[in-house]
C-alpha cells in the first residue's frame, strides 16, 4: 500500500507505531546533521525527522534531496516530538524516517503553497490545481461538500425526490442571455444551456412528482462580479399541492438544518419577514443586510420649503444615522463624499449633520437650516449626542439605491457586518412586472410563470404595474440566497401573463407550447424555490466571493485562464457545425 495513515490523523496514542505516509513536501528545514520535513496531504500536516547516526545514510541522503511539492512516501516510527507545536493537530509527534521513496519530483511552484500565499488572483487561477492544495481553499471545498451532503439528507427526510433534467434545451427570450450550442445533426439550429430547470420542474409537477429537487448546474451569459459566474449551481426545488406558507416553512427548515450541521450555528427563532415595498422604503434593497439598523428616515417634509433647491426639487430626501460617529474628521467625511460620487453609485453629493455633545448641531447646510430645524431632523432620525446624520436626495429609486450603498459601506467601516453573524430575512410580495422604457413593454420581474397574488387579479387588466407577485426571496447578510414563487398552473391565466409580456399567441405557443399543453392535462397547484448554492456556501463561509468555493472558477471576463477557455474552433469544426466566424481578426 502507498500509506497506512494520512498525514493529519496521527496523535500521541500512536507513539511506537510503524506507519507509512504519502504526500507532498510542504517545507524543509536542514540543519546539517538533522533535517525536518513537513509532509502534507488533504487531511493535514505531519513532521518527518532524520538525524545523522539515528537514521541510515540512505534515508538522510533521500531527505536532503527533496524539494518543495515533491511527492514522497515515508515509512517510519511515530515518536514523541521534543519541541511540540500546539498550532498543529499532529504537533505532539513526529515520524523518525526509516525509508523515503521519491514518487515524483516537482518544479519550483510559481507561488508558495501555504495558508498565506504570495500568489496574486490571476496567477492562482492559472495554476488552480496548485492553489487547491492550500488548506484555506480545501476548507472551503469541504464546506461545499458538506452542505451538498446535508441538503440531500434533509430533503430526503421530507420526501423530496432528486430528478435530473436536460442540459440541452430550447432558448427562451426572457431572463439573461443564453449560452447556445449548435446542433450538427440539425443544421442552423441551436440548443440553449438552461438558465434554470424552470419549465422542466413544472412539468414534473404535472407528472405527479410532487416534491422534486436537484443540485444542478445553470448557465447565464451576463456581466460578472464577485458573486456571479457564467456557470453556477442551484439547489432547485418544486412542490405540488402547497401554498406560499408551506414552501417558506419547508425551506426555512432546510437553512436551519444546514447552518446547524455545517456551521454549528443555530437559529432558534422564526425568520423575520418583510414586504418588498417595506424593504425598499427602509433599506433601498430587496436583499437588505439586517445585521445592523441604520434604516432610512424620510426627511422630505422636514427638509423641503427652506429655499435649499437640492432638497426642494427632489422627489425624496432620505437620512440615515451613524451612531457614535460625531467625531468623524473632515478627512473621513470627505472620503464618504468621494465614495458616493463614484460612477457606480452616481450621487452628486452628501449632506451631513453632527450632533454635538453640547446639544448643538453642525451641518453642511447651516445656511438654510437653523438649530431648531436640524434638531427636528435629529428627533425624527432618533439621533443623539455624538451621532452623525447623513442626508441624500433625488429621484426616489436612485436615492434609495445610493443610500443603500452608503449604508452598507458605513456598516463595513464601523465593523457592523460581522461575517460570523447571520441575519436571515424573507422578502415577500415582489411586483409581478417591471416596465422597460427601451422596449416599451412590461417584463416579468422573476419569470413568466410566476403567479399574481389572488387579491390583485382584478388589477391585471387595468393596472398591471401594481400587481404583486406570489413571490419570495430569502436574503441573508445583504445577499440573495434564493427565491421562488407560487406558479401559474392555469392555462388561461398563463395566456394572460404572456399577453401582458407582449407575446402573441403564436410566439407563446412557439416558445412554451409544450407547457401550455401540459397545463390542459390536470396541472396541480404548485410552487418552488431555488437557492444559489455557491452564494449559500460562500455566505456560510463568511465570504463575499463565490470563487474560492468553486473548484475551477472563471475570472471576471468569463475566462478559464488555466485551460485558456473559451478558445477559437478549428475551421473544420466550424464548417461541420455550419458556422461562420464574425469575430474581428487578431
Amino acid at each position: 500500500m502507498y500509506r497506512s495513515h494520512t498525514c493529519g490523523e496521527l496523535r500521541k496514542e500512536n507513539i511506537g507505531s510503524q506507519v507509512t505516509l504519502a504526500g507532498w513536501v510542504q517545507t524543509i528545514r536542514d540543519k546539517g546533521n538533522i533535517i525536518w520535513v513537513d509532509l502534507r496531504d488533504r487531511y493535514g500536516l505531519v513532521q518527518i525527522v532524520g538525524e545523522i547516526g539515528v537514521v541510515s545514510d540512505e534515508v538522510m541522503a533521500n531527505l536532503k534531496a527533496l524539494g518543495r511539492e515533491y511527492v514522497v512516501q515515508v515509512t517510519g516510527e511515530v515518536i514523541e516530538r521534543y519541541d511540540k507545536n500546539p498550532k498543529m493537530v499532529t504537533g505532539d509527534i513526529e515520524i523518525k524516517a526509516t525509508s523515503v521513496v521519491l514518487l515524483n519530483a516537482s518544479l519550483t511552484p510559481p507561488f508558495t503553497i501555504e495558508d498565506q500565499t504570495d500568489g496574486g488572483e490571476e496567477l492562482k487561477m492559472k495554476y488552480r490545481y496548485l492553489d487547491l492544495r492550500r488548506k484555506p481553499v480545501q476548507e472551503k471545498l469541504k464546506l461545499r461538500h458538506k452542505v451538498s451532503l446535508e441538503t440531500r439528507k434533509y430533503l430526503d427526510t421530507v420526501n423530496f425526490m432528486e430528478v435530473e433534467t436536460p442540459y440541452l434545451i430550447k432558448s427562451t427570450p426572457e431572463g439573461a442571455r443564453d449560452f447556445v450550442v449548435p446542433s450538427r445533426m440539425n443544421p442552423g439550429q441551436f440548443y440553449a444551456l438552461p438558465q434554470s430547470p424552470q419549465t422542466f420542474k413544472q412539468l414534473l409537477m404535472v407528472s405527479g412528482y410532487d416534491r422534486y429537487y436537484q443540485i444542478v448546474k445553470c448557465f447565464r451569459d451576463e456581466d460578472l462580479r464577485a458573486d456571479r459566474q457564467p456557470e453556477f449551481t442551484q439547489i432547485d426545488c418544486e412542490m405540488a399541492f402547497v401554498d406560499q406558507e408551506d414552501i417558506l416553512n419547508t425551506f426555512e427548515g432546510l437553512i436551519k438544518h444546514l447552518f446547524k450541521t455545517c456551521r454549528n450555528y443555530e437559529f432558534n427563532y422564526e425568520f423575520p419577514r418583510m414586504t418588498y415595498a417595506e424593504a425598499m422604503e427602509k433599506y433601498g434593497s430587496d436583499k437588505p443586510d439586517i445585521r445592523f439598523d441604520m434604516s432610512f428616515v424620510n426627511l422630505t417634509s422636514l427638509a423641503q420649503g427652506k429655499d435649499f433647491a437640492i432638497f426642494d426639487n427632489a422627489e425624496l430626501v432620505l437620512a440615515i444615522t451613524a451612531k457614535g460617529c460625531g467625531e468623524y474628521t473632515r478627512k473621513q467625511l470627505d472620503a464618504l463624499v468621494d465614495f458616493v460620487k463614484r460612477p457606480q453609485i452616481g450621487a452628486s453629493g452628501l449632506i451631513y449633520c453632527k450632533c454635538n455633545e453640547d446639544g448643538s448641531y453642525k451641518s453642511t447646510v447651516d445656511k438654510f437650516y437653523d438649530q431648531a430645524a436640524l434638531g427636528a431632523w435629529a428627533n425624527v432620525c432618533g439621533a443623539e449626542k455624538g451621532d452623525l446624520i447623513f442626508v441624500m436626495s433625488g429621484n426616489t429609486d436612485k436615492v434609495r439605491s445610493q443610500m443603500n450603498e452608503l449604508r452598507l459601506h458605513l456598516g463595513t467601516e464601523l465593523g457592523l457586518r460581522d461575517p460570523n453573524v447571520f441575519a436571515p430575512l424573507w422578502v415577500l410580495d415582489f411586483p409581478l412586472l417591471e416596465w422597460d422604457e427601451n422596449s416599451g413593454r412590461y417584463h416579468a420581474m422573476h419569470h413568466p410563470f410566476t403567479s399574481p397574488k389572488k387579491e390583485d387579479f382584478h388589477l391585471l387588466a387595468t393596472e398591471p404595474g401594481k400587481v404583486r407577485a406570489n413571490a419570495y426571496d430569502l436574503a441573508m447578510n445583504g445577499v440573495e440566497l434564493g427565491g421562488g414563487s407560487i406558479r401559474i398552473h392555469n392555462k388561461e391565466l398563463q395566456a394572460k401573463m404572456f399577453e401582458l409580456l407582449g407575446f402573441s399567441d403564436e410566439e407563446a405557443k412557439a416558445q412554451f407550447g409544450f407547457l401550455l399543453n401540459a397545463f390542459e392535462y390536470g396541472a396541480p397547484p404548485h410552487g418552488g424555490l431555488a437557492f444559489g448554492f455557491d452564494r449559500l456556501v460562500a455566505t456560510m463561509g463568511g465570504s463575499d466571493s463565490i470563487r474560492d468555493y468553486i473548484a475551477f472558477p472563471k475570472n471576471n471576463s468569463g475566462r478559464d485562464v488555466m485551460i485558456d477557455s473559451p478558445a477559437p474552433l478549428a475551421l473544420e469544426q466550424m464548417e461541420e457545425l455550419f458556422l461562420a466566424s464574425t469575430a474581428p481578426a487578431e
